[in-house]
């Protein structure tokens, strides 16, 4: 995107045509956003509209927004020990790389999955199969974002049992595997951080666990940080988004995140409850004030 400004948006909804996002996200005050290409709780998805695309594209290059990042369905288990469920996922994970690749995103963000009833190595190496897969003859040169730099984002995730990605030595594992067959990176999310166990409050645990990130994913990896406060407690490994500054993990650690120039190249995107009309911007707010000040 044209300029150096630094990154700061919100999960939008897309009724009345997925290129409504943008005008939500530029009132919200945000230059970056995130979206649901289809209903994230059912399988199959109508494939994007061409004029759909082409008036988002029109309207990102109009305000200067992006990237823009897709969040994949919560269905998509890549790592399901039950055939059917990876079959499905597969299918549907295919949908969402071509809808977000019609849609000119940058990113498209992917929870790992449960492995349940398998090993953890076993639920990494059926993750990495299933997403190859699921991309098997895509054509990644035609992409038509901005940037021409199409990327899928794994994230981790909450630390809950059986739950892949849940310590980032899991993620820089399943990015490292897929390295030769997929435009693969790194989303991380604040809340999971945080109640997955790592220390992000303290300063000498914020020095702590961003170490742990260089030495595991690395700084150039991480292309979208999802901001959210998280309503448990540290290590709790319960994924609940609270409103910047007012949960367990408070205003400065996000101050200090958004001021960390190994950071500087991300997008800071927030997922925090929508409990009232104007929430959106209001978080949008609460992170611009911070990384202004």
């Amino acid at each position: 995107m044209a300029g150096l400004k630094k990154r700061i948006g919100v999960h939008v909804g897309t009724a009345g045509g997925v290129w409504t996002s943008v005008e939500r996200a530029v009132e919200s005050g945000a230059n970056t956003f995130q979206i649901f290409s289809a209903s994230p709780r059912m399988w199959k998805a109508a494939p994007v509209k061409a004029a759909d695309a082409t008036k988002m594209l029109e309207l990102r290059k109009q305000y200067d927004v992006g990237p823009v990042a897709v969040h994949a369905s919560y269905l998509i288990n890549v790592c399901s020990q039950t055939g059917s469920v990876r079959a499905n996922s597969v299918t549907a994970f295919r949908g969402e790389v071509e809808r977000a690749m019609a849609l000119g995103a940058e990113y498209l963000v992917l929870h790992p999955g449960s492995w349940k009833g398998l090993t953890r190595e076993e639920g990494l190496r059926l993750a990495a199969e299933s997403i190859e897969r699921a991309i098997d003859g895509i054509d990644f040169s035609k992409v038509i974002s901005p940037g021409k730099d199409f990327r899928i984002l794994i994230e981790n995730t909450a630390g809950a049992e059986f739950s892949l990605g849940g310590k980032l030595e899991q993620v820089a594992e399943l990015v490292e595997t897929l390295r030769a067959s997929a435009p693969v990176a790194v989303c991380l999310d604040t809340c999971h951080v945080h109640v997955a166990g790592y220390d992000i409050v303290t300063t000498d645990g914020y020095i702590e666990t961003v170490k742990l990130v260089e030495s595991t994913v690395g700084f150039d990896a991480v292309k979208v940080w999802h901001c959210n406060d998280a309503k448990a407690a540290m290590g709790s490994k319960l994924d609940r988004h609270e409103h910047i500054g007012e949960g367990t993990i408070g205003a400065e650690a996000f101050r200090r995140l958004l001021h960390d120039a190994r950071f500087a190249h991300a997008a800071f995107i927030a997922e925090t409850p929508v409990d009232a009309p104007g929430d959106e911007a209001r978080n949008v707010g609460v992170l611009r004030t911070l990384a202004s000040g």
